[in-house]
């Protein structure tokens, strides 16, 4: 006689409908670092970079080439990146191992000074990026993909200020998809496994 062991259970774990069947790399991303709150300086402005960079691009492509960037870019060190030069600018040009936009070059650059200016006001970056959600992560309940908005109140407010302080390429849309990355929002749907976690 036969035996069958208990039916099978499927041990996948629930994640957000983006991340469900996607590639090894944006399923790392989503599980481990997505929507962790951030508090270091140079993290933040590798993702403030990387945003900007995505604008018009899959974050896929994105977190494919961040290596490249961080090779590219010394690493993300602000002090270095504002010291820049035009030839600089054209060795970036010429790597094509990351997004080579001037523009977007550039914005990396000038945010990098900008950053510099906030360090000298707040004494971190940290400070003054979170002091625009009171210190604390914004917690949505959202249940679906659907529900998640591309833009807030709070990341028209950091996007403004931003900008009147110099930065480029923060518009609204990339200060939230910002905000999600670094855990001032937490955005993992409710089911999601990470949902409690982060």
């Amino acid at each position: 006689m036969s035996r069958t062991g208990p039916p099978s259970v499927d041990k996948t774990p629930q994640r957000c409908a983006w991340a469900a069947n996607s590639s090894p790399l944006m399923l790392e991303h989503h599980d481990r670092e997505w929507g962790v709150p951030l508090h270091d300086d140079r993290a933040l402005f590798e993702f403030l970079v990387l945003e900007g960079a995505q604008a018009g691009l899959s974050w896929e492509t994105i977190l494919k080439k961040r290596q490249n960037y961080r090779r590219a870019f010394h690493d993300f060190d602000p002090d270095r990146i504002a010291l820049y030069s035009e030839e600089d600018v054209q060795r970036l040009l010429a790597d094509p191992g990351i997004v080579r936009n001037r523009l977007k070059i550039a914005a990396a650059i000038v945010n990098a000074r900008a950053l510099l200016q906030v360090q000298e006001e707040f004494g971190t970056f940290d400070d003054y990026v979170w002091r625009l959600v009171g210190g604390r992560p914004i917690t949505n309940t959202f249940r679906s993909l659907s529900e998640i908005p591309a833009r807030t109140a709070q990341s028209d407010a950091m996007s403004k200020d931003l900008k009147r302080r110099g930065f480029k390429f923060v518009g609204s849309t990339i200060c939230y998809a910002f905000m999600q990355a670094v855990g001032m929002a937490n955005d993992h749907t409710v089911d999601c496994f990470r949902y409690d976690e982060v």
